[in-house]
């Protein structure tokens, strides 16, 4: 039986923050049943030295306090980001903070990176076994000046707690924080971070990835990808939500303020992830987020130059049984295409163009 079409139309009768938290309260206490375990060779990824049993994962912003990551990944998920998480608490923006948009099939979240803080989170993920994949995605506080001196902290001190790293500059919720985009701001920000990791674990760091907006001109991917190229980035996540409105949106929700993720978002992010590809010659991993609800449109990431994707929106609408749909229709759709693995069909809409 789907748990969450019993459960899912009761807590949508709350508001989206509450039953946020009560997905995450009733997740924490074990009344969330575990997806079959759906992770045929087809879809295993390896990655950075990390064997992925499937290249589905939960985006950041979920989780956001390392309270889950178990249990989402008994969910399905070949992969879980937790955070994003500042080195202080703090409380982030006034609620109303967080829309659902219905009929759009999207979201609309303006909530500041609300979370408990460094020591909260890296005492959550010392406490768990080291067994899934789980990645950290760092923010900065909101009333922090030294933009760069944040991340250093968040890196150094979940380094040794996470099998990868996320410098996240591109969240609309956050006052300045999309203008650390820059070539210059960002490839000192990324300088500074990386040498933090360095330090905290010169034996060998995780590996450091950087998520992009998907508002940035065309004309700035060249200075990220000249950023992320010159080896100080290990993988680039593309993209995080929007501020842009498109005029197909119908919701009453739809003119809220803060970032749009959901279905609107899938054309948009999905050309960036091919473009940053394309700039990238193929030779950094790219993680597309945005939009998905469905194999095809996680296969459309796949062959547009992701080797991994992640989702959340959807499933605030699907429930958690979307995750075994889209790898079900992942392989049919590789099978379809001659491919035998994930791996061989990574920018596959490319080749033959260069690349």
């Amino acid at each position: 039986m789907d748990y969450f079409r019993l459960a899912g139309p009761l807590v949508r009768l709350l508001d989206a923050e509450t039953a946020h938290g009560m997905t995450i309260g009733l997740l924490k206490a074990g009344l969330v049943p575990r997806q079959p375990v759906y992770n045929p060779d087809a879809l295993k990824v390896r990655l950075w030295g990390r064997d992925f049993p499937n290249p589905v994962g939960l985006a950041a912003g979920f989780d956001k306090n390392a309270e889950v990551p178990d249990a989402m990944l008994d969910q399905g998920f070949g992969f879980v980001e937790i955070g994003s998480v500042t080195p202080r608490p703090q409380p982030g923006n006034p609620k109303p903070r967080m829309f659902r948009l219905p009929e759009d099939r999207a979201i609309i979240n303006r909530m500041g990176f609300n979370n408990l803080g460094l020591d909260f989170v890296a005492a959550k993920l010392a406490a768990r076994p080291r067994t899934g994949i789980v990645g950290a995605n760092l923010g900065k506080n909101k009333d922090t000046e030294d933009a760069a001196s944040d991340y250093e902290k968040g890196a150094a001190r979940l380094a040794p707690l996470s099998d990868y790293l996320v410098i996240n500059v591109s969240s609309p919720n956050t006052p300045g924080l999309r203008a650390l985009q820059g070539k210059d701001q960002l490839a000192a920000l990324v300088g500074r971070t990386r040498a933090a990791l360095a330090k905290a674990m010169p034996s060998g760091a995780p590996p450091l990835l950087l998520k992009i907006a998907p508002d940035l001109a065309w004309e700035d991917l060249s200075d990220i990808a000249a950023v992320a190229l010159d080896g100080a980035l290990d993988g680039l996540i593309v993209s995080n939500t929007t501020i842009a409105r498109p005029e197909t949106l119908r919701s009453v929700n739809a003119r809220q303020t803060g970032g749009l993720s959901g279905a609107p978002l899938f054309e948009s992010s999905t050309a960036m992830l091919r473009r940053v590809y394309e700039l990238t010659r193929g030779k950094l991993p790219i993680v597309g987020v945005g939009g998905i609800a469905s194999g095809s449109e996680a296969y459309a990431k796949i062959r547009a130059g992701a080797s991994l994707v992640q989702l959340y929106s959807a499933m605030v609408y699907e429930g958690p049984a979307l995750v075994t749909r889209i790898k079900r229709e992942m392989v049919e759709l590789l099978a379809r295409d001659g491919f035998k693995s994930i791996a061989e069909a990574v920018g596959a809409d490319h080749r033959g163009h260069g690349l």
